[in-house]
């Protein structure tokens, strides 16, 4: 039994060491190397720390553009999805809620007219970017609300717009949060 016994415990051992100290030390090391030091990449404005890059925020007020709804309240402790199918009642009344309280804000566009993203959860609730047609369709309101000339507001959002990957991997994304903190230098 003995010679079971030890060899048992030294291999669990050796892999607790190896797996639950050596690898999370390595991984921390590697993320200092990255942009934000392990602490994710942070955007900054007037000296202040506005946002992640890479997350999500609620932006509700009509002088700015929109993000995806999140079914986690933008919450990165709890990053998910609705987890409802689109048959469930209850999904199908969150997406036309969605779509009712976009025309409300954007008269003169037509239900059909609007990107299903504006409208339905992602599958982490903390997409920090949009397709340029969501971003182009709020550009009449935004402009609006701002006093700005919508091809001012317009060239802004192309201008935002980045490429796919390598120009040929994933799709033309625009970043919320920077295109706000843009629209926030122009001046009327």
């Amino acid at each position: 039994m003995k010679k079971y016994i030890l060899p048992a415990l030294k291999l669990t051992l050796s892999l607790i060491i190896l797996c639950a100290v050596i690898y999370p030390l390595f991984i921390a090391a590697i993320g200092r190397l990255t942009p934000g030091h392990g602490r994710g990449k942070t955007v900054t404005a007037n000296g202040k720390v506005v946002g992640y890059a890479l997350l999500g925020q609620k932006f509700t007020d009509d002088k700015y553009f929109w993000s995806r709804p999140s079914a986690v309240a933008y919450n990165a402790a709890g990053s998910g999805g609705s987890n409802k199918g689109p048959s469930n009642p209850d999904y199908i009344k969150d997406v036309q809620a969605h779509i009712d309280t976009f025309l409300v804000h954007n008269p003169g566009v037509d239900k059909a007219q609007i990107p299903a993203e504006l409208v339905t959860y992602s599958g982490s609730g903390l997409d920090p970017d949009l397709s340029p047609a969501a971003a182009l369709i709020q550009v009449k309101r935004v402009a609006s609300v701002r006093h700005l000339p919508e091809a001012a507001v317009h060239a802004l959002v192309e201008s935002h717009v980045k490429g796919p990957f390598l120009g040929l991997f994933g799709p033309s994304t625009v970043n919320v949060l920077s295109l706000n903190l843009a629209l926030d230098t122009l001046k009327p």
